[in-house]
């Protein structure tokens, strides 16, 4: 079997954090591969200054268009809104049964897991690698047998809220995701109201 890291996102935009994260994920973990699972609609977050879906999911394209490794699906836009982990989960494990879909998660989000649609089924049924996140601890997840801890995974403070502020105040975000990504954007003036 093929064992397949989701890591779902919103990716407004697409950085260099998701991308060496996925990438570190593939290179040392026993991951085979790493899919990008864009998610339309997060219903934990707000949408106000969510870019359209097709125009994140064209940007999170470029970005892995030359890794061999990493995946970006559109999954998410084909199910029923808002998307919940578990239906996507159980539609991916139906759809691709010579897969092994393990889920990445930063450490932040066990904040929130017991807000998740059936957390329970996903931890009895699913591994979810967890990578560090500054300020996060697992607390009572961490000896679950489903979870296991990338401690080595690389920290960075980068979001991208932090990208879309600075686009929208003129800042020069060149060094914060793919060149072929940022160009797009300012071409097409994302994020610069």
């Amino acid at each position: 079997m093929k064992k397949t890291g989701l890591f779902f996102g919103s990716f407004n935009p697409i950085h260099n954090g998701h991308l060496i994260l996925a990438n570190y994920m593939c290179e040392f973990t026993d991951l085979d591969e790493v899919w990008l699972v864009v998610s339309p609609q997060n219903p934990l977050k707000e949408q106000k200054s969510l870019l359209a879906e097709y125009h994140r999911l064209y940007i999170s394209r470029m970005a892995v268009e030359d890794q061999k490794k990493l995946k970006v699906t559109d999954i998410e836009f084909k199910m029923p809104r808002p998307s919940y982990t578990i239906d996507t989960l159980t539609w991916l494990r139906e759809k691709y049964p010579e897969n092994e879909f393990v889920l990445i998660s930063g450490a932040d989000i066990f904040k929130s897991f017991k807000k998740w649609k059936n957390y329970n089924e996903i931890l009895n049924q699913y591994k979810i690698y967890v990578y560090p996140r500054p300020k996060s601890a697992l607390e009572e997840f961490q000896n679950h047998p489903s979870i296991k801890l990338i401690s080595k995974a690389p920290q960075m403070e980068i979001s991208s809220s932090f990208i879309r502020t600075g686009i929208k105040n003129g800042k020069n975000m060149s060094f914060w995701m793919p060149k072929n990504v940022y160009d797009y954007l300012l071409e097409m003036h994302f994020y610069e109201k």
